[in-house]
């Protein structure tokens, strides 16, 4: 089989640029998306069910797309037509967000925002295998994390950029005479509105700036996707899809479960604790503002770690096996979120989020580096879609079930949580280590 040709670093990141959008938006989602619920009267033991539209909408769209762009071919391309009209939507959503004047309007627009996201977020992974060799697939997994930080660098430490360095007030800009619409901060209306624009500017460059390679054989492709067409061949060959996934598949599925079950108990939980717990605010109080202002920068501190570190793990991955480091990273972060809950001020969580910045840098390059050598090209987006169902699932439990522990185990509170995410991470490294073989790990066998 003909593999893509080799391209230069510039043309790597140009492909990959869009991502730094995509991040921009979904940063600014993790960051703020429990304070909103919270600006709008939502109690602690509410977030996380508040929270499941955003695994919902991945559990359905991500597979769906991954099918119908392998599928696609237009003078866009083959994932390009995905890219825009989720950046069109996005963008859209974001503008709308802080201007949610009641929890229902929010959690619906979470619904919008979540799906039109991974419409362009998951044809980005697919994207990779596209048009790298696989020798080169890890660099551009790498290269899609250095920008995935950077987007999150600046998103997350937005709100509190713009309220301590650019002097903006608290006041509501939204015009409205509501008292619901004015409790959400300027400082987050304004965030919001500029990761609009941002979102979709990058992924225009990289629309503009990267051609998609057109299949080999045209003919052969449109009779295939003629073969294929319709909604029972899609709704069966996804739900197959679990049954054939290659064994690595399989097995890196059981770590990404553990992973992303510790990730979002961090997102849900690491802002309410803060404000909470550090500062001793309560919801609608400035010392709580002042928490959550500073949980955004914590998020923006380990999205920056994360950012350089993606530089680092190319040349990791080269001396040493992926799954060794990212077995190590993952334990790094599990104990960044388990040493959270130890500090009883601010600045000592900036060290936390050190660790958590190394596990998230190797989070988003190396599970996919992993798995693209053992995946056919002809099936790389519906796979990759399949894929993420072990991203969404975890976090649709850990919506449906910490809401419970919080309030059953925990009195309330939401540090533990942070924590019980920490050590979800931690189990994570060990089954990757018990369950991955490394011969599986580095590509040198084939799907079986």
């Amino acid at each position: 089989m003909k593999h893509p040709p080799r391209l230069s670093l510039p043309a790597i990141w140009n492909m990959s640029f869009g991502f730094l959008g995509i991040q921009f938006g979904w940063g600014l989602q993790m960051a703020n998306m429990s304070a909103i619920y919270q600006f709008l009267g939502a109690e602690e033991s509410e977030l996380a069910i508040l929270w499941l539209a955003a695994p919902v909408t991945g559990l359905v769209v991500q597979p769906i797309i991954g099918y119908y762009s392998d599928r696609t071919w237009t003078r866009l391309g083959r994932r390009r037509p995905y890219f825009l009209v989720g950046a069109i939507l996005a963008s859209l959503a974001l503008v709308a967000m802080p201007n949610a004047s009641a929890l229902w309007m929010a959690a619906g627009l979470l619904w919008i925002l979540d799906a039109s996201v991974n419409i362009s977020m998951e044809p980005f992974r697919a994207f990779v295998g596209d048009m790298l060799p696989p020798e080169q697939r890890k660099v551009g997994y790498a290269m899609q994390s250095v920008l995935i930080g950077l987007g999150a660098v600046a998103s997350s430490s937005l709100p509190w950029l713009l309220t301590n360095v650019f002097g903006v007030g608290e006041a509501s800009g939204a015009g409205s005479a509501s008292a619901e619409v004015s409790r959400i901060p300027w400082s987050v209306h304004l965030s919001f509105y500029i990761g609009a624009v941002v979102f979709i500017a990058a992924v225009v460059y990289t629309i503009v700036t990267t051609k998609e390679h057109p299949p080999a054989d045209m003919a052969a492709f449109e009779a295939e996707r003629k073969r294929t067409a319709g909604v029972k061949h899609a709704v069966k060959e996804i739900l197959g899809g679990f049954v054939g996934m290659p064994k690595l598949m399989q097995r890196l599925a059981v770590v990404q479960f553990f992973t992303w079950f510790g990730l979002f108990c961090m997102w849900i939980y690491f802002a309410p604790a803060i404000g909470r717990t550090i500062f001793g605010g309560e919801p609608g109080s400035a010392a709580y503002q002042d928490g959550i202002e500073w949980a955004g920068l914590c998020f923006s501190v380990y999205n920056g770690v994360a950012f350089g570190f993606a530089f680092l793990l190319v040349a990791l991955v080269k001396k040493f096996s992926a799954r060794g480091v990212h077995a190590l990273c993952l334990t790094l972060g599990g104990l960044g979120l388990l040493s959270a809950g130890l500090w009883n001020s601010s600045t000592p969580l900036l060290a936390s989020m050190l660790l958590v910045g190394v596990a998230w840098a190797s989070i988003l390059a190396l599970p996919y580096a992993m798995l693209a050598n053992v995946l056919p090209p002809s099936r790389m987006g519906f796979y990759m879609g399949v894929f993420n169902y072990f991203v969404v699932l975890p976090q649709i439990l850990a919506s449906a079930v910490m809401g419970k522990v919080v309030g059953w185990f925990f009195d309330g509170r939401a540090m533990p949580a942070v924590m019980t995410g920490g050590a979800s991470l931690v189990l994570a490294a060990v089954l990757l280590m018990v369950l991955v073989p490394h011969a599986d790990a580095e590509g040198e066998q084939g799907a079986g």
